[in-house]
């Protein structure tokens, strides 16, 4: 098997890196028990590793969103497979995993959402995310009224939009970087807890 690095860019070393991205990657690091690839990769340019990272936190940790975690990681996964973006669907699918505690459900909406064990609200949600994340300049009007017939506010579209498009730059820098998923994301959360 090749051994790749985990990015085509040049990945610094953590002594070399400013104090708070420092800071933010052993934070992640001591939570995790290792650091997720996308960290290392992005740091190569400080002041977009910033900007990455205060958009995720702003879209992903919003206060108020209706949006559980594992539906937003179900957004993710699935629009990132409609963008064949290895990284973020390996990654992605086993934050998935863990907050759905259903070791099955990540692939499953990889491969094709609709065949997924989910709710009919939340097959409605990925396939606003997919028409917004395939062909923006066809949502219209008629697709904010499927939201809503399923309970989705205007607030609730904002934060579905705004992780698909947050996740649409994120795709696009892990495919031209060539980041690689920690051999960690491959394995977590496969077994169901007993």
């Amino acid at each position: 098997m090749k051994d790749l690095s985990i990015s085509r860019y040049p990945v610094p070393s953590l002594d070399s890196l400013p104090d708070d991205i420092r800071e933010r990657i052993l934070a992640v690091q001591e939570k995790a028990r290792f650091i997720p690839n996308v960290f290392l990769t992005l740091a190569h340019r400080p002041a977009e590793f910033r900007a990455f990272f205060a958009y995720h936190d702003a879209i992903m940790e919003r206060e108020g969103s209706t949006l559980s975690p594992a539906e937003k990681e179900m957004i993710i996964v699935a629009t990132s497979a409609a963008n064949g973006c290895q990284y973020c669907v390996v990654a992605h699918g086993a934050l998935l995993r863990v907050f759905a505690k259903e070791p099955l459900l990540a692939d499953q909406i990889a491969v094709n959402y609709l065949h997924a064990p989910i709710s009919e609200r939340q097959k409605a949600m990925l396939a606003f995310s997919l028409k917004l994340s395939r062909t923006p300049e066809l949502v219209q009007d008629s697709d904010y009224e499927a939201l809503n017939a399923q309970g989705f506010d205007d607030e609730d579209i904002l934060d579905i939009t705004g992780i698909t498009a947050f996740f649409g730059l994120s795709n696009r820098m892990a495919i031209v970087t060539n980041m690689q998923a920690n051999t960690e994301f491959y394995t977590m959360a496969r077994e169901p807890r007993a």
